[in-house]
C-alpha cells in the first residue's frame, strides 16, 4: 500500500480516537464549557497568575538573584495568544507568555509543567550534551523530536489533575484533521459538535488555518497534531521509557534514549520536581490511560 495511504488512515484512526476521548468527557460533563468549569475551575487574575509563577519557579529552583537572573526565565502575561502559553528566547533570555483567558485555577501548575519543566529544562539540558548543535545531532544520528517533546510537555499539563482528559490535546488533532477537509466556515460549524462557544471555536479555527492564503478552501497548519500523536506514543512505550533519563538528554527522541545514554553528560542536568518520584509519576500515567479509556492492546494496533 503507498505510504500516503497509510499515512491517511493512521490519520483516520486518530482522529476517530480523538472524537472518542472528547465524547467521553461530553457525557460525563455535559459540554465543554461545564468540562472547563468543573476540572479547571475559575479564572485567575494577574495577581494571582503571578503569586502562583513566583512559587512554582521557586519549586523548581528558577528563582535567580543578582547576575544569576540573566540565566532565568522572562514571564510575560497576555490576552493576545492563541495558545494558552508559550516558550521563547527575547534578547537572549528564557520568556515564557501566559494566555491570562485560559489560565485558571486547576490548570496552571499543569501549564507551568509544560512549558518550564519539560521545555525549558529540556532545553537546559540539551545544551551540556555533545548533540547540542546541529551539527552534533547530524552527528549522532538523532531523530526528529517534535512528538516526543510535546506529547511530553502535554502528557505533564494534565499530571497530577484529579480528571486528566486529553481534550486539548484531541480537539486540537481533530481540527487539524477536519481543516485539512473543510473552509475555515465549514470548520467554525463542525466544531460546535464538542464546542459551543463561538469565540472558543473561532480561536481553534483561526490557529489551525493560520498561514493559508484562501481559508475557503480545505488546507491548514497541520503541526497541532504533533500533541496527541506525541501523547500516544510515549503511552505506549510508557513501561520501557526511563522518563528521568529522557529529560536529562535534552531535545531527544524517547527513540533515542537507549544509544545516547552512555554518551550523555549528566553532571549539570535539571530534573523536574515531580519526577524525584517515579512510582508516583508511573501511577499518573495509568490513570491517564484509564480515565481516556485507553488499553495497551489498542496503542499496540495504533502505534
Amino acid at each position: 500500500m503507498p505510504l500516503y495511504l497509510l499515512l491517511l488512515i493512521f490519520k483516520c484512526l486518530l482522529s476517530s480516537q480523538a472524537v472518542r476521548i472528547m465524547e467521553l468527557a461530553l457525557q460525563k460533563y455535559g459540554s465543554y464549557e461545564k468540562f472547563e468549569q468543573a476540572t479547571g475551575g475559575n479564572l485567575l487574575t494577574k495577581s494571582r497568575i503571578w503569586y502562583h509563577v513566583k512559587k512554582y519557579m521557586e519549586k523548581e529552583g528558577c528563582m535567580g538573584e543578582g547576575r544569576e537572573k540573566k540565566r532565568y526565565i522572562v514571564v510575560n502575561l497576555t490576552d493576545d495568544l492563541l495558545s494558552r502559553a508559550s516558550m521563547t528566547v527575547v534578547n537572549s533570555r528564557p520568556t515564557l507568555t501566559i494566555n491570562i483567558s485560559a489560565a485558571r485555577e486547576q490548570w496552571l501548575e499543569g501549564m507551568l509543567r509544560h512549558e518550564i519543566s519539560t521545555h525549558f529544562f529540556r532545553g537546559i539540558n540539551n545544551s551540556h550534551q555533545p548533540w547540542s548543535s546541529g551539527g552534533g545531532r547530524k552527528k549522532h544520528g538523532l531523530r526528529p523530536i517534535n512528538s516526543t517533546e510535546e506529547g511530553l510537555a502535554s502528557i505533564h499539563s494534565v499530571l497530577f489533575r484529579k480528571d486528566p482528559t486529553l481534550w486539548h490535546a484531541t480537539l486540537l488533532y481533530y481540527t487539524v484533521y477536519q481543516a485539512s477537509r473543510m473552509s475555515f466556515s465549514q470548520l467554525f460549524h463542525n466544531l460546535g459538535r464538542f464546542v459551543h462557544d463561538p469565540n472558543t471555536r473561532w480561536d481553534y479555527c483561526v490557529r489551525t488555518k493560520q498561514g493559508q492564503t484562501d481559508t475557503a478552501l480545505p488546507g491548514c497548519f497541520s503541526k497541532d497534531q504533533v500533541y496527541l500523536d506525541g501523547i500516544l506514543k510515549i503511552l505506549r512505550h510508557r513501561d520501557k521509557i526511563d522518563f528521568q533519563l529522557l529529560m536529562a538528554l535534552g531535545k531527544v527522541s524517547y527513540e533515542d534514549v537507549e544509544r545516547l545514554k552512555s554518551l550523555a553528560l549528566l553532571e549539570h542536568v535539571r530534573i523536574p520536581h515531580f519526577l524525584q518520584d517515579q512510582a508516583r509519576y508511573t501511577e499518573q500515567l495509568h490513570k491517564i490511560m484509564e480515565v481516556n479509556q485507553l488499553t495497551d492492546e489498542e496503542l499496540c494496533t495504533l502505534i
